[in-house]
């Protein structure tokens, strides 16, 4: 499944040399801590430009480690200066002046300046954008280069969450120069640069010497692709890969727990992992089969089935752990009496056929032979077709081929997808699309935590989806390596703060 990584040498020849010194008489210097690190990913990107897809496997290699962009989400969740150093906004809240780092460049050399912030802005919301999150630059009316080292953005509307938009991956700095060959050779301004993508296999990527910050303490980094489970737990106990910080195998857990080599920590993260369901797809499109599906499905045994516990219930598509997050998890409560009458109320007594189109990681192929067994119990009858990731973004998030799926969305305060018509499973929500837009020119934090609120509560009672569980964050690396992030408030493995301890 995977190569085998043999220890640096020199370690063997270090142990070697000691001995040699005892001998003499002399103690031998301590072994040098380790510059290199080993990451285990579950997915393999379809490409590595943040800016030009949705797949959150492109922001676990690429975000703060070769991208940067004029703000970041650190490992708290909150909004830092960084390619922008500081910045004003008029009293009206539409402009915002950039105050930009100067002495960056790009790994090709070329220097960062306000041009290419502004090449980046308008490229991610212009006409022919590929951006995934092309609806995050919505609001901004013109991007100005005023000079090299100052930005003027100018908003068609005052838009509370436009700083933390920018620190999406998303939103991440590109030079012209090299924008076009992003997808299989990054070129960014971060502390790491792409080395190579052995496809099938590994991504890596080496410590830029002209970073402008603070240097990375690791000389390289390997990004390995390991979709099985199984062999994530075989590879960590044969010291093949230093870190997976999303371990899938959870079930393993106890095992790596008692072992003094790791370290175990489980966190948070983004990730509402949902039933999605087209809207717009036969019975789906009826309100009250939505809602029937929602009292049929066992949230509880999907959690401790499919993900051996780790995951926290949740009632809405927001995450727990913020302070706007309303508790909507007794909204449907497991009910297959009250499930089959709103079924026969919506004409289908007998139930119907359907498919669930399932992507690969473990919590939906799991997670997806529960909810058929769960809705058979109501009359539907689900075809299960496992997808691999690309089959799944073309079919279901962009073709809208589909009846169910489950996916994790991991994507920070994303609620707002639920305003968008053409999204993948179709909501039309007109007093949600008001809340919205109440919501974007709206900057006072209480203010923004009711609309928040409102919105969490008109798509549960429209059942626009199941919501299953928020995906939990089971780290387990090497004990020695520190400063990986145990929480994940964005898609990303940062790896700018990772070090070996002695």
């Amino acid at each position: 499944m995977f190569g085998h990584w043999n220890r640096r040498g020199v370690l063997a020849a270090g142990a070697m040399l000691a001995v040699v010194g005892l001998s003499l008489g002399n103690v031998g210097p301590a072994a040098a801590a380790r510059t290199d690190v080993r990451i285990g990913v579950r997915l393999e990107p379809p490409h590595l430009d943040p800016t030009a897809g949705a797949a959150a496997a492109i922001d676990e290699i690429t975000y703060a480690n070769i991208f940067e962009g004029l703000t970041r989400i650190d490992s708290t969740g909150a909004v830092q200066p960084w390619l922008a150093e500081s910045w004003s906004v008029s009293e009206d809240g539409l402009v915002y002046t950039f105050k930009l780092r100067t002495g960056v460049t790009f790994h090709d050399g070329t220097s960062f300046e306000a041009s290419d912030a502004k090449f980046s802005l308008d490229r991610a919301r212009g006409e022919g954008s590929t951006n995934a999150q092309k609806p995050l630059f919505a609001h901004i009316d013109s991007v100005e280069a005023v000079d090299p080292a100052t930005l003027k953005v100018t908003l068609k509307q005052p838009d509370g969450a436009f700083l933390f938009n920018l620190g999406w991956g998303d939103a991440a700095i590109v030079a012209p120069e090299s924008a076009d060959t992003n997808k299989s050779e990054p070129v960014g301004t971060g502390p790491f640069a792409f080395s190579r993508w052995v496809r099938g296999d590994r991504v890596e990527m080496a410590r830029y010497p002209g970073y402008w910050g603070t240097p990375a303490h690791l000389e390289t980094a390997t990004i390995k692709f390991i979709a099985d489970p199984a062999a994530e737990l075989a590879a960590l106990m044969a010291e093949d890969i230093d870190a997976f910080p999303n371990f899938q195998a959870t079930e393993n857990l106890p095992i790596l727990e008692a072992d003094p080599r790791f370290t175990v920590a489980v966190g948070t993260t983004e990730g509402e992992t949902i039933l999605a369901m087209n809207n717009k797809a036969g019975p789906l499109a009826d309100v009250r089969v939505r809602r029937a599906i929602s009292h049929a499905v066992d949230r509880q045994a999907i959690i401790d089935g499919a993900m051996f516990g780790n995951g926290t219930p949740i009632g809405t598509h927001f995450a727990p752990h913020h302070p706007a997050y309303v508790d909507l998890t007794g909204r449907y409560p497991l009910d297959l009496k009250k499930a089959k009458a709103l079924l026969a109320e919506a004409g289908y007594p007998n139930g119907f056929k359907a498919t669930l189109k399932l992507p690969p990681p473990t919590y939906a192929r799991r997670g997806g032979e529960l909810i058929a067994s769960d809705l058979k119990k109501i009359g539907i009858e689900l075809e299960i077709v496992p997808l691999e990731w690309a089959q799944w973004l073309t079919e279901v998030f962009k073709g809208k081929d589909f009846d169910f799926t489950i996916v994790s969305h991991t994507e920070p305060m994303d609620i707002g997808i639920y305003g968008r018509k053409d999204y993948y499973f179709q909501y039309d929500g007109a007093d949600f699309g008001r809340v919205m837009d109440e919501l974007a020119a709206t900057t006072d934090t209480k203010a923004r935590y009711q609309l928040f609120g409102a919105a969490q509560r008109l798509i549960t009672d429209d059942a626009v989806n199941v919501y299953l569980f928020q995906l939990a964050k089971a780290g387990v690396w090497n004990a020695k390596l520190k400063g990986m992030w145990v929480n994940a408030p964005i898609q990303a493995n940062d790896l700018t703060g990772v070090y070996w301890a002695d």
